[in-house]
């Protein structure tokens, strides 16, 4: 039987990443989970702030419309049900059309990606982020107290996304960190018609290519490579994606230049990337999530 999430791009994130819920986490984190049960309850009326991801879900929930539901957005979430309440009220207050949810009450939630069908999960919770990376869902763990997206461009999801390691496999990164930056150019300049493997964010770049294809007359999408490559490494990074079939509309090229001013000036309502000194520089200017995989992914944000 078709599930009707099939063809669509599903997201499916935490009541944290899309709302802010730092407060009510400071006494679930002191291991009281009826406190905080009491405390959401309390504050059922009141509708949350919204999170490091709001912008993200809500543009991206622009490209329904009459004709076609082409974007899902599920809440995915260790909350209990009865805080689970609040989160739809603060979905409804803010004109989100969010209408599933798992509620797990501190049970690992990444379970139920796969029935789902996401395309991306985004998590405040570093093990939900590994496992459901895992099981093959790009997943990233979000920075809750990073800079919000700019509403300067209400009609475009714009998404950065760092190369090796994100959208494409880390083999580079792998021979970067054993050998050295002159032993990676070498390598990247002699495969450089030899299209590299995809990694963990391939997929999301896929659906978000025919998400664009598909169009609306109202939204459209905008994306950016951002990556430390620079000549004659940045060859292969292109006719990767010419291999693909998929084009990005910006590619920065930085030689190992700090990206959040880069990112400061594109704009995105999110930028994902496997290095959390990327990650912290980027917080500081956008939203930012870390991609935990390959060989330089594997380090806890802070």
């Amino acid at each position: 039987m078709t599930s009707p999430l099939e063809g669509r791009l599903v997201v499916a994130i935490s009541s944290r990443a899309l709302f802010d819920f730092e407060a009510e986490n400071r006494v679930f984190e002191e291991g009281d989970d009826r406190a905080y049960m009491q405390l959401q309850l309390q504050r059922l009326d009141q509708p949350a702030a919204p999170g490091v991801a709001f912008s993200l879900v809500r543009k991206l929930l622009g490209f329904n419309d009459a004709r076609a539901q082409r974007v899902e957005v599920v809440i995915l979430s260790r909350n209990d049900p009865v805080s689970g309440m609040r989160v739809f009220r603060s979905a409804t207050h803010y004109g989100l059309p969010i209408q599933r949810g798992v509620f797990t009450r501190g049970a690992p939630p990444w379970r139920y990606l796969r029935p789902l069908r996401a395309n991306l999960f985004l998590s405040a919770n570093l093990d939900d982020v590994r496992a459901a990376l895992d099981a093959g869902v790009p997943a990233a763990q979000v920075y809750p107290h990073a800079q919000r997206a700019s509403e300067a461009h209400p009609h475009e999801v714009r998404i950065a996304f760092d190369g090796d390691a994100v959208l494409f496999s880390d083999e580079a990164e792998r021979v970067f960190q054993a050998q050295g930056l002159d032993a990676f150019q070498a390598h990247e300049s002699a495969k450089a018609a030899q299209p590299l493997p995809g990694g963990p964010f391939k997929p999301l770049l896929q659906a978000l290519h025919r998400l664009q294809q598909e169009g609306t007359d109202t939204m459209r999408i905008r994306t950016a490579l951002v990556t430390a490559r620079s000549a004659p490494a940045h060859e292969r990074a292109i006719r990767t994606l010419m291999d693909w079939h998929i084009e990005v509309d910006e590619a920065l090229f930085l030689g190992g230049l700090p990206k959040g001013e880069f990112l400061r000036e594109f704009e995105p309502d999110f930028f994902f990337d496997d290095q959390t000194r990327h990650v912290h520089s980027a917080a500081e200017h956008v939203p930012a999530g870390h991609v935990a995989a390959g060989v330089a992914g594997s380090v806890a944000v802070g």
